[in-house]
C-alpha cells in the first residue's frame, strides 16, 4: 500500500510537468509576442524567410519593412541582414533582404549581409560573431512575434543584449498569425531551452 502510494505521487508529478512545462513554454512565447521592448540598439538584425530568386516572400518583405520602419525612427544606425539559401538558389535571404532595404531608402554603407544560416540558431550564431568583430552589444532582432521570445533567448545566451520588434503586416504578423504557429514556436523553444543550449557558453558577453 505504501509503495503504491509512491508510485502513484511520481505517476501524478509526471503528469503534472508534462501540463505543466508545455503551458509554460505557450504561455511565455504569448507573453514575448503581446509584450515588446522596442528601444535604441548598436544594430537592427533582420532573421531570415524564404526568397525566391531575389523576391522576398511575404514573411521576409514585412520583416524588412519592419527594419526600415524602426531604422527610419533612429533606433539602430546599422541593419545586418542574415539567412543562407536553399541548395540551387541563387542568392540568399540576406542578400535579398540588403537589395530590398538598400532599394528602399537605406544607404548600402549601412547594411551588412551574411549570407548564413538557413535556421535560427545558425543564423544567430553567425550575426552574434560579426557583432563582436564590431563591438557591438545590443540587437533588436526583427522577426514574427512568436518568433520573438526564441530568437532573443538565443541571442542573450550568446551574450547579446536582445530586444525584439515583430513584424505588423504579412502572413505571421499577430493579426494573420494561428495557433499552429504559437504552439509550434512553443514547442521550439521548450527543445531550445531543454536540449539546444547545450555546447553553448552562456556567459560568453560581448561587452567582455
Amino acid at each position: 500500500m505504501f509503495l503504491f502510494k509512491i508510485i502513484r505521487k511520481i505517476v501524478g508529478a509526471i503528469v503534472l510537468l508534462i501540463i505543466v512545462i508545455p503551458i509554460f513554454a505557450i504561455g511565455k512565447t504569448w507573453t514575448s509576442a503581446h509584450n515588446t521592448t522596442i528601444t535604441t540598439a548598436d544594430a537592427i538584425v533582420v532573421l531570415g524567410a524564404a526568397q525566391f530568386d531575389g523576391r522576398p516572400s511575404d514573411a521576409l518583405k514585412a520583416r524588412v519593412i519592419e527594419a526600415k520602419r524602426i531604422y527610419d525612427l533612429g533606433l539602430a544606425k546599422m541593419i545586418i541582414t542574415v539567412g543562407g539559401g536553399a541548395p540551387g538558389d541563387r542568392t540568399t535571404e540576406a542578400a535579398t533582404s540588403k537589395y530590398w532595404l538598400s532599394t528602399h531608402g537605406v544607404k548600402s554603407k549601412n547594411i551588412v549581409s551574411i549570407g548564413k544560416g538557413r535556421d535560427t540558431l545558425v543564423s544567430t550564431q553567425s550575426y552574434v560573431e560579426e557583432m563582436k568583430r564590431r563591438k557591438l552589444v545590443s540587437v533588436l532582432i526583427v522577426t514574427d512575434p512568436y518568433h520573438c521570445l526564441r530568437a532573443m533567448t538565443m541571442a542573450n545566451d550568446l551574450g547579446a543584449k536582445s530586444y525584439c520588434s515583430p513584424v505588423r503586416t504579412g502572413p505571421n504578423s499577430l493579426d494573420h498569425s494561428h495557433l499552429r504557429y504559437l504552439l509550434r514556436e512553443s514547442g521550439a523553444y521548450l527543445a531550445y531551452i531543454t536540449l539546444g543550449r547545450r555546447g553553448i557558453h552562456v556567459s560568453d558577453h560581448l561587452n567582455q
